[in-house]
């Protein structure tokens, strides 16, 4: 028993829980880089370009032949909520209103991105957690009328991470605002 309170002692002060403080730093950097990239990814879409066709040397074909290849660029004009490919599936949902289907793909790139940079930068750490598994439980809702399974899995492990990093939230040494 005096073996367990002379180790305690011997714990520095700073670094009692350094261990849980890393832990939360990790799981929030990647929840941070994954709302912020999913939300950018709403802007992204693909168009084809024309370049030469390579001969195994690296050079540009003597024959000048072409080939098309798709290049991704990002652009506001671009965004895209909800997929297209599923958005004909939402339509069809008579459990889903057209006025939430309609709110929710304008509002989706725009909230994971400010959540994600929110939690990035210690600004209001739990709150952004929380609107974060807000957000994926709405997505969870959506995938389930569309029966699409493995996403609601998905998901599922996504709002664990949240719940786990929102219960770490006490250990969070590096925020803006640790109240929030």
């Amino acid at each position: 028993m005096s073996d367990t309170n002379e180790d305690k002692s011997k714990q520095s002060p700073c670094c009692g829980n350094c261990d849980l403080t890393l832990a939360f730093l990790v799981l929030r950097g990647w929840l941070a880089i994954r709302a912020i990239l999913t939300g950018i990814e709403k802007f992204g879409a693909y168009k084809s370009v024309q370049k030469p066709l390579l001969d195994a040397t690296g050079q540009p074909d003597a024959s000048g032949a072409m080939v098309d290849v798709k290049v991704k660029f990002y652009s506001l004009a671009n965004y895209s909520g909800v997929p297209t490919a599923l958005k004909g599936k939402f339509c069809n949902e008579a459990l889903l209103p057209p006025f939430a289907l309609n709110l929710f793909d304008h509002l989706l790139g725009p909230a994971l991105i400010a959540t994600g940079v929110m939690l990035l930068i210690g600004l209001g750490t739990r709150v952004s957690l929380f609107v974060q598994g807000l957000i994926y439980m709405a997505l969870t809702v959506g995938l389930i009328l569309i029966h699409q399974d493995d996403g609601v899995s998905w998901l599922g492990i996504h709002i664990a991470l949240v719940a786990f990093a929102l219960a770490l939230a006490k250990h969070n040494k590096l925020a803006l605002l640790k109240k929030w």
